[in-house]
């Protein structure tokens, strides 16, 4: 019953957010897309609200464990919905192609199967563009936000979709706090349209590019991404909301409060503020002699870096290009990911600062083997068990990349190009190196490659523990 009833609140978001898509092929008089759109809408709405109204006095029963599985069905069924569209585009994509595009969209992965996006209708782009940004906060979180209809507490749901190694609650109620996050979305959001236009974007790219780089997903509506503008302005307004989207959100609500104190402590925002200041220096002097000036190196290296850092996987200039150095820092990027309780995927800058920390008390401890070493985090003392479940995820993490990077070096690629890949759909960066690198483009391999990549860049987007553990024995154990 409470997985009708999550499933219910999925189809009638998901429908909610193809009004815009729907909207803007009526102004264009998109004819295909116009039928596809109104099909989708009442049909959505009609199973999706007459089942939220069948299933609402009936009582739940709800443990938290159940949370993993209703998350991951809730993400599965979005992308399957999200499909639909595609499938209705006057362009023969196919099913596979269709739930990869919805796949990347949820998952806010910077990747694509479409070669000429620039010929697709503006509604579906759009729409393309709205996926990334809904995945990128979270269906469920915006579940849990806007429709309490569900009638559970939320915090099951949130522990399993939020990323990051610790949550924290900003109010007692979860939905009180998913709507302090949700409007920090919107606001930034709207305010990077905003620059977008001041900068000299139309109003559609504007809105597009928006979307996306907010929710650090990185797919454009121009198949020259971000160089189509040449816009010095553009560019740095990017790379600002790339790092703004990247950092954990409960700063901003923090920050709004007074604490300011406590996000300059923040050990993590720190650490991520060091790790893009060090790489994008290091890729600007590296970059000097190939550009002939600091200016140009350091605006082309900071967006780079800055996109790869953050997962964004926004494209700005050809980096393949570039010196072996220079991309050798890139690659180490890809290794890191954004910050917990953000919009960006990979490892996380947290359980990079755990574990470095944990290592230095490891070599502390061979020369004190009587001393009580303990991490520090946020200026206190970090619990036990986080190392532990940081080393944990790692090491899982690292597993599926090597899992991933095997099946496709299996598809025909060679190892680097295929460990590219897999840290590219596992982390959501949608950018890397080799058939994945500058056109972030997907459409060359096997279907059932981009449908396992599908899979793994929800489970990347749920932190791997979510899925992984539907897949254990035990969690199907009374």
């Amino acid at each position: 019953m409470t997985l009708a009833r999550v499933l219910a609140v999925v189809l009638t978001l998901v429908t909610s957010l193809m009004i815009p898509p729907f909207i803007t092929a009526v102004a264009l008089n998109e004819s295909s897309m116009i039928s596809a759109f109104a099909i989708l809408l009442g049909a959505g709405f009609l199973l999706g609200l007459s089942a939220l109204a069948s299933f609402r006095n009936k009582p739940l029963d709800f443990r938290a464990r159940d949370g993993f599985l209703l998350v991951f069905l809730a993400w599965v069924f979005s992308t399957l919905m999200g499909s639909l569209p595609y499938r209705f585009a006057p362009v023969d994509m196919g099913w596979v192609n269709a739930i990869f595009e919805s796949a990347c969209g949820f998952a806010t992965t910077g990747a694509t199967t479409i070669s000429d996006v620039e010929t697709l209708p503006k509604s579906l782009l759009l729409w393309r563009s709205i996926s990334h940004w809904a995945g990128g906060m979270g269906i469920v979180l915006l579940s849990v936000a806007l429709l309490p209809i569900l009638g559970v507490g939320g915090f099951q749901l949130i522990r399993a979709e939020a990323p990051g190694p610790e949550k924290e609650k900003l109010r007692p109620k979860i939905s009180e706090a998913a709507k302090v996050l949700w409007a920090v979305y919107c606001i930034f959001t709207a305010l990077l349209v905003l620059l977008y236009r001041l900068g000299g974007m139309g109003l559609f790219d504007a809105v597009c590019q928006g979307l996306t780089v907010m929710a650090t997903g990185g797919v454009s509506n121009r198949n020259g991404g971000f160089a189509s503008y040449n816009s010095p302005f553009i560019d740095w307004v990017t790379v600002i909301f790339m790092l703004l989207g990247a950092m954990n959100f409960t700063l901003y609500y923090k920050a709004a409060r007074g604490r300011i104190r406590d996000v300059i402590r923040n050990t993590e925002f720190r650490a991520f503020l060091m790790i893009f200041a060090c790489s994008s220096l290091i890729i600007s002097v590296i970059l000097i002699p190939y550009y002939g000036s600091f200016g140009l190196a350091l605006r082309f290296g900071a967006f780079q870096a800055t996109s790869i850092l953050t997962t964004t996987g926004s494209l700005r200039v050809d980096y393949s290009a570039w010196p072996a150095l220079a991309q050798g820092v890139l690659f180490c990027l890809m290794l890191i990911g954004g910050c917990s309780g953000s919009t960006a995927g990979g490892i996380k800058v947290i359980r990079h600062v755990v574990l470095y920390k944990q290592a230095g008390n490891e070599l502390r401890r061979i020369l004190y083997p009587r001393g009580v070493f303990s991490i520090q985090l946020n200026h206190k003392v970090g619990r036990k068990d986080v190392v532990h479940g940081v080393a944990g995820f790692v090491f899982l993490y690292f597993a599926v990349v090597a899992l991933t990077t095997l099946l496709t070096a299996a598809a025909g690629l060679d190892i680097f190009s295929s460990l590219c890949t897999a840290l590219s759909v596992t982390g959501n960066i949608g950018a890397g190196f080799g058939p994945s690198g500058l056109l972030n483009n997907y459409g060359g391999f096997p279907d059932y490659l981009k449908l396992f990549y599908s899979l793994v860049m929800i489970a990347g987007r749920l932190e791997l523990l979510t899925v992984i553990l539907l897949f254990t024995p035990g969690y199907w154990r009374n």
